[in-house]
């Protein structure tokens, strides 16, 4: 299943006080790396929440290797991993400009409508792409 990348730069705000990733960090890159697979995909995740659809995430697992530090490229990949049904999950990993891996993530995401919060099955465009 094909991936995304996207690069990030670290900001200092996103740093401890030894210039280091703050652990909590991590999730929006991660979050940044998502969105942008989806517009690759031709999908607005504004959008998609205007038409009612959200995407919360339900479980992550992330994995340090090693740390990113201020003012660091990172660059985010994304793999779509699985579909089914009202879930979707996605494979993720952050590296550094000299292609050192980070951190890798797994990320397990369910389509829900923004009205009663229930799983609901995205629409057939939307499968249509996860199906590609």
């Amino acid at each position: 299943m094909n991936g995304h990348e996207v690069q990030v730069r670290v900001r200092y705000g996103e740093t401890d006080q030894m210039g280091v990733v703050y652990h909590g960090s991590y999730v929006p890159y991660f979050e940044i790396g998502r969105v942008e697979w989806l517009r690759d995909k031709g999908v607005s995740y504004k959008k998609l929440e205007e038409s009612g659809i959200a995407l919360p995430i339900v479980s992550m697992h992330l994995n340090f290797k090693k740390p990113a530090h201020y003012d660091d490229l990172l660059i985010v990949t994304t793999k779509l991993r699985n579909y089914s049904g009202v879930k979707i999950e996605f494979d993720c990993e952050i590296r550094n400009e000299n292609e050192e891996l980070l951190t890798t993530a797994h990320f397990i995401l369910v389509f829900v409508d923004t009205k009663n919060g229930k799983p609901i099955v995205p629409p057939q465009h939307l499968l249509d792409i996860l199906n590609e």
